[in-house]
């Protein structure tokens, strides 16, 4: 029989956690991963971890930076240069888009769906316009400008595949009943892009405007749970 064809894949935010597990478990299937992080000192730590592993020649590093453009561009250009293809990409960076307090409450937030007291809130997590902005600008858009730019070498794969990583959080009930939004995300058949654009453009403006809760929007880790629920309808769509 004739040798297997080498598959490649891509996978975002992996210097750490879920990302950098599925690095080894990609690798441990015999795929050649490129393993990215926004910090290219941490990511090049993460791959000194795999370098007395049998894994280390399946894993390369590559710095990239889903928030901007031009680096997901220089990306994409990479990868043909050295492949030619990519056959797996996995949507993984992201962060919370708050400044964690008491990491005690945050297991509590997260099983709450982001609902906790109004006196354990503070306590919790910062949160702010700035990071709320960056937050989507990375889990989302970020996600969004990957798959645009290496679609074309996804294409040129026998069996692509994307995955995006997504959370609990990301689920409708994430959403108080009546809001806005929530009705959007539950009409499944009438996704748009455009649709969940304006969501997390609607979500920022009311953000800025301190009108989070008043218009239906979660209290709590708001914009990271808008990216996810976001993500998820793009998925879909």
């Amino acid at each position: 029989m004739g040798e297997a064809t080498q598959r490649y894949a891509v996978v975002t935010g992996a210097n750490k956690g879920i990302g950098l597990e599925i690095v080894r478990q990609l690798a441990s299937e015999g795929i050649k991963v490129v393993l990215t992080a926004r910090n290219e000192e941490r990511g090049l730590q993460a791959l000194e971890t795999l370098k007395d592993s049998a894994l280390s020649h399946l894993v390369l590093f590559h710095q990239l930076d889903v928030a901007h453009a031009a680096s997901v561009a220089a990306f994409a250009d990479f990868i043909k240069s050295k492949f030619g293809k990519l056959d797996i990409l996995v949507n993984n960076a992201g962060i919370s888009g708050v400044v964690i307090e008491d990491r005690d409450l945050i297991t509590t937030v997260l099983v709450n769906r982001g609902v906790i007291s109004d006196e354990e809130g503070p306590r919790a997590m910062t949160q702010t316009y700035e990071l709320a902005e960056e937050c989507l600008q990375i889990n989302y858009y970020g996600a969004k400008i990957t798959i645009e730019s290496l679609m074309p070498l996804l294409q040129l794969s026998d069996s692509p595949r994307i995955v995006n990583v997504s959370s609990t959080l990301g689920q409708l009930e994430s959403f108080p009943k009546e809001s806005w939004a929530r009705g959007v995300f539950r009409d499944v058949d009438n996704l748009t892009e455009e649709k969940m654009d304006e969501i997390v453009k609607k979500f920022l403006s009311d953000f800025k405007e301190g009108s989070l809760e008043s218009k239906g929007w979660p209290k709590h880790l708001g914009a990271y749970i808008v990216s996810k629920a976001a993500m998820n309808g793009y998925t879909r769509i």
